[in-house]
């Protein structure tokens, strides 16, 4: 078994994804390596389709990534609904349904539960402040899982907690908005509606920035920027370069933890959100 540290590791990795990727909103990866007390970004690389991604996935190792998607549904739902109980039968069958009918069925689940408990949560929900894997609309988590953890399970990398695989390629499922909160708390920093991309969204990504680079975080790591990467990063008005970079933070963090992090007992059909405590 390779031990898990973070010279084991010379390549971290996040990745910013989204469910329809194209080649105006593709998927988002940053590619950094760790140095003393942190981590430098080194690369971004802009991936337009799933075929993309799916080849970066079996390069080969070792390096660990953070993915913005979540990776299982709540327990309570997959028991409700009579679906595979364990994770890759789970993946399998949620794949061949059509987003439609997900849709319909996640929508009649809350039509029949009370105001106030429409959905079904993971336990990593509260922990990370974290969207229901389960909604499907602003942000349509559901489809994300249901385009990303299929290409996760084909690709044969190691889940911790879910799956076992390839021990060399480690996929952690990340979420930039945990790490966003607290830098700058509730504050918007990133818009794809062009009337939204304003003068304070960049101050708060400019404020983001500074806090990573000085590792004022309850991770203590220091994020390393070129000059012109940190500009990149300030001018990017969608954020999807930042938050790819915000996970790769939580992928370093991961790499130099026991089990990664994870917590003792994680749900082998629902995950954890990495650096959730």
């Amino acid at each position: 078994m390779m031990p898990n540290a973070p010279c084991c590791f010379p390549v971290l990795a996040g990745i910013d994804f989204t469910s329809r990727p194209r080649p105006a909103k593709p998927i988002t990866l940053a590619l950094g390596r760790s140095v003393a007390g942190g981590v430098a970004l080194q690369e971004m690389q802009l991936l337009p389709h799933f075929a993309a991604l799916a080849a970066w996935l079996r390069s080969p190792g070792p390096w660990l990534g953070a993915f913005d998607f979540p990776f299982g549904l709540p327990r309570e739902l997959i028991v409700h609904l009579g679906w595979p109980l364990v994770w890759p039968d789970l993946i399998a069958h949620y794949a061949c349904l059509p987003r439609e009918q997900i849709r319909s069925t996640f929508q009649a689940f809350c039509d029949s539960r009370p105001s106030g408990r429409k959905f079904a949560h993971r336990a990593c929900d509260g922990p990370a402040g974290s969207s229901p894997s389960m909604k499907w609309v602003n942000p349509p988590v559901a489809f994300m899982l249901h385009a990303g953890a299929p290409l996760l399970l084909a690709s044969g990398v190691h889940l911790p907690g879910l799956h076992q695989g390839d021990r060399s390629r480690v996929a952690l499922e990340g979420y930039p908005g945990l790490l966003a909160r607290e830098l700058i708390g509730a504050q918007s920093y990133k818009s794809d509606a062009k009337a939204h991309q304003d003068e304070p969204r960049r101050e708060a990504r400019r404020r983001m920035i500074d806090a990573l680079e000085q590792g004022r975080t309850r991770l203590a790591l220091r994020l390393v920027l070129s000059p012109a990467q940190r500009d990149a990063l300030i001018a990017d008005a969608s954020a999807d370069a930042l938050d790819a970079v915000l996970c790769m933070v939580q992928a370093a963090w991961s790499a130099s933890r026991p089990n990664y992090g994870l917590p003792e007992g994680v749900d082998p059909l629902e995950g954890w959100i990495a650096t959730a405590t």
